[in-house]
């Protein structure tokens, strides 16, 4: 199957281009993948496994004005979801050098004028608070929203891609969340919301 099939069975709909450049990730991951093992998605058909996982939840979250993903290794969320949001501002927080490397030379290669890559953790990272804060498989709930509390506000949304873990995790942040989980094979996904 082609990306725009596995979009079209998930009713992601996107721009012709925006596909385009999500195919031209796709080769370009495969490519580095081979040399340097930044994924365990070995295949053309495994990256884009990622890419519908890392998009999915853009048909039932707000769309995001600015984005911080961390801990973005080989572009699963922060990256797709920057190619898939050309308007949304997306700073990906990475400490490992050999992503760093990757995540900067894609987003040369592929024109991603909206995305920045910060060598840092997250805790390092100096902005202004973001619209939505994102993350696959880092650290816990809890860990997340504390190292996050300086560049966030009582507006800014949180999208956490889980596993079953999920619901202890959640237990175990001591303040009131409004929240809903997403769960679709095996993810579960976590979507914290701010206040309007």
């Amino acid at each position: 199957m082609n990306l725009s099939q596995y979009l079209n069975q998930e009713d992601i709909s996107l721009d012709a281009d925006i596909i385009t450049t999500l195919e031209n990730f796709s080769s370009l991951l495969h490519e580095w993948n081979q040399i340097h093992n930044l994924t365990g998605a070995k295949n053309i058909d495994a990256i884009y496994a990622n890419i519908i996982d890392s998009l999915y939840p853009l048909t039932f979250i707000k769309k995001p004005h600015s984005l911080l993903d961390v801990g973005t290794g080989a572009g699963f969320p922060g990256l797709v979801i920057a190619i898939a949001l050309p308007e949304c501002d997306v700073i990906l927080s990475e400490p490992l050098r050999k992503r760093v490397s990757f995540l900067k030379y894609a987003a040369i290669d592929l024109a991603l004028k909206n995305v920045k890559v910060e060598a840092k953790r997250v805790e390092f990272v100096e902005h202004a608070a973001f619209g939505l804060i994102s993350s696959r498989a880092v650290t816990n709930t809890k860990l997340l929203l504390e190292l996050t509390e300086n560049i966030s506000n009582t507006k800014t949304e949180y999208l956490f891609y889980k596993g079953s873990r999920v619901f202890d995790e959640v237990a175990d942040v001591q303040h009131q969340l409004d929240y809903d989980i997403v769960q679709k094979n095996q993810r579960n996904y976590l979507y914290i919301k701010g206040s309007n």
